[in-house]
């Protein structure tokens, strides 16, 4: 719990606070990766059979969710053309001359997703010096003054298909270089972008700007267990008051029946703002916070090499945005094994969403599975399990039964959920 202290969370400590919490995620993740490696080991059995490991809680690729089955191949292809373009059967991304995205076409819905005459994955830099505390406050005359990225060193086509097509540019600013790779893989509804930040920047404020033509009022953000909506606009002073806010894995804006989703994967700060639209209309800009460079109180504050992954979804509800959310947080492990894995628990409506799954702590060997509703509505789900069920409940956060659950046939269960509901399940095996 050290580490969720609300200075180490947002970096805003001292030096010799920040550099151990860097060595204690360190070690951390290196457990954690031996856990997780360990666990595949003996999940696959030690074959020969390439194999795909899905820790999201949705379907990917033919792979069940919290499961893991043969590799299958792609759907379609990708490829790169001509130097600047990107394309499957799903998206066509064009690059201009400063490397940012000219153009960005829903090919499914036969749509250009971004407004005329404007340009997306634009690296901004933006003073950022506030009235007080430097590291703890952003103040919203920030955006007074702006640049944008252009320029870039060099542009080099990484890769150019079948399976997956990849540009990289490069640009130089201030003290500071950013590499960025934009990835679009064969059958994918999403464009990836991998941007390595090199940063020696002082009271500088660096963002990523994807403006999406829709005429949206309000933005849904991701919160844990769910999503919540905010003006995108700023009519009252409490509307203006929110310039900047959190989400999780996801931002959604939409119009009727198109919208888009900016998923990432660990960017918490974002900003929507509404835009006058070349032809007439509104339009608006979601950005993402990328880097800093306060001073005060760790002069050494955010320097060094920082990467970042972020994606677009074109077309994108609010259930796209939650999938691809996870998707994006939980990428798939490859592994050699005798078969397929089956999931320890498997629900039947992906409005619900499996967020955790356990061994009972009291060393009974009942299954402790948590859920809940992630769309804002009601819905229900049966819940599955591969072995015999001799008896279901719900529990409270201690794990102790608070209502029994009817089984149904020998290992289902029928739930209904309200919105936004969680609810943590303990099923006992026979």
């Amino acid at each position: 719990m050290l580490n969720q202290f609300h200075d180490i969370l947002p970096g805003s400590s001292i030096a010799v606070v920040n550099d151990e919490a860097v060595a204690a995620y360190g070690f951390i993740r290196a457990r954690l990766e031996d856990i997780i490696e360990r666990a595949i080991s003996a999940l696959s059995r030690h074959g020969a059979t390439p194999l795909v490991f899905n820790a999201a809680p949705h379907e990917r690729d033919g792979v069940a969710a919290l499961g893991a089955a043969p590799v299958l191949p792609a759907a379609g292809s990708a490829r790169a053309i001509d130097g600047n373009i990107l394309e499957n059967d799903r998206l066509r991304v064009t690059l201009d001359e400063d490397g940012h995205i000219a153009s960005l076409i829903d090919l499914v819905r036969g749509r250009e997703v971004l407004p005329p005459g404007m340009c997306g994955n634009v690296l901004q830099l933006h003073p950022d010096v506030p009235n007080k505390w430097p590291a703890w406050d952003i103040d919203a005359f920030y955006r007074n003054r702006r640049t944008d990225l252009g320029a870039p060193g060099r542009v080099t086509v990484l890769s150019e298909g079948p399976h997956e097509a990849a540009i990289e540019v490069e640009y130089s600013f201030g003290s500071s270089r950013a590499v960025q790779v934009l990835r679009l893989a064969a059958g994918s509804g999403v464009l990836e972008m991998e941007t390595e930040v090199d940063w020696d920047e002082k009271d500088r404020l660096l963002k990523v700007a994807f403006p999406v033509d829709v005429h949206a009022t309000y933005s849904t953000s991701e919160v844990q267990f769910g999503h919540l909506q905010r003006p995108a606009h700023s009519n009252t002073s409490w509307d203006a008051a929110r310039f900047e806010f959190v989400a999780h894995r996801f931002i959604h804006v939409g119009e009727g029946d198109y919208g888009a989703a900016l998923v990432n994967a660990g960017t918490y700060g974002h900003d929507v703002l509404p835009l006058e639209r070349r032809g007439g209309g509104r339009a608006v800009v979601a950005r993402l916070s990328l880097v800093r460079g306060p001073t005060f109180p760790d002069p050494r504050s955010d320097k060094g090499v920082h990467r970042f992954r972020y994606g677009i979804v074109p077309g994108a509800t609010i259930s796209d945005a939650v999938r691809e959310g996870y998707r994006f947080n939980l990428p798939p492990r490859a592994a050699s094994g005798q078969a397929g894995v089956v999931p320890l628990v498997s629900l039947s409506n992906p409005a619900v969403v499996v967020e955790a799954v356990k061994a009972a702590d009291d060393r009974s060997g009942d299954v402790v599975v948590r859920c809940y509703e992630s769309l804002g509505g009601r819905s229900a789900t049966t819940v599955s399990a591969p072995f015999p069920i001799a008896g279901a409940w719900t529990t409270d956060l201690l794990e102790r039964p608070t209502e029994q659950l009817e089984i149904q046939g020998a290992n289902e269960i029928g739930l209904c959920l309200r919105p936004f509901q969680v609810v943590t399940l303990r099923l006992s095996r026979k």
